[in-house]
């Protein structure tokens, strides 16, 4: 494993630390370079409560590229409204120990504006 990689997980692993101990759901973010991919984790960590990402079928009819900050914004938006329905508000943001820049910020960004408290 590279050293960014060491350094990335070094970071996610201590915020994740902190999120469990608050017992909040979180929204779990990773990106790769052709996608994005979100998910709302029980706050025991055990069970995946909602996903979404670029590679569904219905959101990537609409988008040009899976893994650019539009592509970001629509999955933003999609997670928050599946994890409404869900009757889920509130939620603690994991970033997954990326840059809250870019791509990971329009995700949450999207979510919040789409009705979900981070």
């Amino acid at each position: 494993m590279s050293r960014k990689a060491e350094m990335r997980n070094r970071r996610a692993r201590k915020a994740r630390i902190r999120i469990h101990s608050a017992r909040k759901h979180r929204l779990s973010v990773y990106r790769s370079a052709r996608h994005i991919y979100a998910q709302v984790i029980s706050s025991e960590g055990d069970r995946t409560l909602v996903s979404a990402s670029s590679l569904e079928a219905d959101l990537r009819k609409n988008l040009k590229n899976g893994g650019g900050i539009e592509a970001a914004r629509v999955v933003g938006t999609e997670i928050a409204k599946r994890a409404i329905e869900a009757k889920i508000n509130a939620v603690a943001f994991d970033r997954s120990g990326f840059q809250y820049h870019g791509r990971i910020k329009a995700l949450a960004e999207a979510a919040r504006e789409a009705g979900l408290t981070i």
